[in-house]
């Protein structure tokens, strides 16, 4: 399941109790400003949380799979995100954590 930017404005706005509209405008302008700096190559990095970089891919020769062509392809930047140590630990304990109320327990003779 998604969370949507609506669904994260509605949380904002009830942890900080502003009006909606208000939440709404800061978690944009957050947004805005991160485009912002990666279009300006800047790296971004949030303690504990993870770190956005731009990483410059070269051109390449890659194939088509349905014709078996050969396609250039140009340079391109892309957005490479890696997560920090605490995204890191709150992701393997939620994956531990739905595995195991997943997994039927044992069967007992």
């Amino acid at each position: 399941m998604a969370t949507t930017k609506r669904e994260l404005v509605r949380r904002v706005s009830v942890k900080t109790g502003q009006k909606q509209h208000v939440a709404r405008q800061i978690v944009q302008d957050f947004l805005d400003e991160m485009v912002a700096e990666l279009g300006r190559g800047h790296r971004l990095e949030f303690r504990e949380f993870g770190i956005f970089d731009v990483v410059f891919k070269k051109p390449r020769t890659a194939r088509n799979p349905r014709t078996g062509a050969l396609v250039q392809v140009p340079a391109k930047a892309v957005v490479h995100f890696k997560p920090g140590r605490l995204m890191k630990a709150k992701v393997r304990e939620a994956i531990a954590a739905r595995e195991s109320e997943s997994t039927p327990p044992p069967a007992t003779p």
